[in-house]
């Protein structure tokens, strides 16, 4: 939504439908979007806003009020996730993130809606200190202690492990070591041998590497759910149609073979790809801009099956 030149939110939601998309991510509340999603068939992970995290996690009354408003207000909306903050973890902001979440789950259950909506927070790969071999996945000494009660609250309540695993940014990051094939699913040999395990793409190995993180912090049984990925079509090299289309395709056909990933075989993975349009307001790098399936005129910018 970081663009002025976005289609309205009813239309949004009819190319959701038309196109077979099952569900949304809002970052934010936004009234015009869950107003436009009522009645939909479409799931929707619904956001509190970063700034909005210590007050919530302050004031019980408050993290009442953010879901009486933006929550209970929509009852005909499929909310399934609510995530409180995003990519916060590490960062000064940290500290809010748990106790957001209790106040939140607090309210929910309240409200009589805890056993259909899941609470968690987004995080991004860097609360790894080690990602390399996957089994060596472990969260950082900077977030370890942060992430350890969160992992703890996620397994007594439930609520999956949310988080953004871009293998664009580490291919980019990390110039002349990984592989393009690797990077997009498109290599046949394994690269990675991890003891028994072999990868033969670097998505798995990320979410590996988390699993492992997961692992070590008491967390075996709780689940992972990809809340962004994808691969922008222009602004860099590496950034070209041709690429994020590949991307995206073998993505998508990934996540739903029910292959799941080496660590954790023979089920589909939950996924959200990044992002629906093209954004023209996008702070940041070119490439920031132009994540999008489709251009805000609603065709698309490479074909990507449903």
């Amino acid at each position: 939504m970081v663009a002025d030149n976005l289609p309205a939110p009813v239309d949004v939601v009819k190319l959701f439908t038309d196109k077979g998309i099952a569900a949304m991510r809002l970052y934010e509340p936004n009234t015009d979007a869950l107003t436009a999603l009522k009645g939909s068939p479409i799931e929707v992970m619904l956001g509190v806003r970063n700034e909005d995290l210590a007050s919530i996690a302050g004031s019980q009354a408050a993290a009442d009020d953010w879901v009486h408003t933006n929550v209970a207000a929509y009852s005909d909306v499929k909310i399934k996730y609510i995530t409180a903050g995003n990519e916060v973890i590490p960062g000064p902001n940290s500290q809010y993130v748990l106790p957001a979440m209790q106040n939140l789950l607090k309210s929910l259950t309240a409200a009589s809606l805890s056993s259909s909506i899941r609470v968690s927070t987004v995080v991004s790969m860097s609360v790894l200190g080690s990602s390399y071999p996957p089994s060596q996945g472990a969260f950082s000494d900077v977030t370890a202690a942060v992430m350890s009660d969160i992992v703890s609250f996620l397994s007594s309540n439930g609520s999956p492990f949310l988080a953004n695993v871009y293998p664009y940014f580490a291919y980019t990051g990390s110039p002349g070591q990984i592989a393009l094939p690797y990077a997009l699913f498109a290599g046949d040999a394994p690269v990675v041998q991890d003891g028994a395990l072999s990868y033969h793409n670097l998505f798995d190995a990320m979410v590996d590497a988390l699993y492992s993180a997961l692992e070590k912090a008491g967390g075996s049984s709780v689940g992972i759910v990809i809340s962004e990925s994808g691969w922008p079509s222009a602004g860099s090299d590496a950034a070209t149609v041709a690429n994020a289309q590949a991307y995206v395709n073998n993505f998508i056909s990934h996540v739903t073979s029910g292959d799941g990933t080496p660590k954790r075989p023979g089920k589909p993975i939950e996924a959200y790809v990044f992002a629906m349009f093209n954004e023209n307001q996008k702070p940041g790098e070119a490439v920031e801009q132009n994540f999008g399936l489709f251009y805000p005129s609603m065709q698309p910018v490479y074909p990507v099956f449903n």
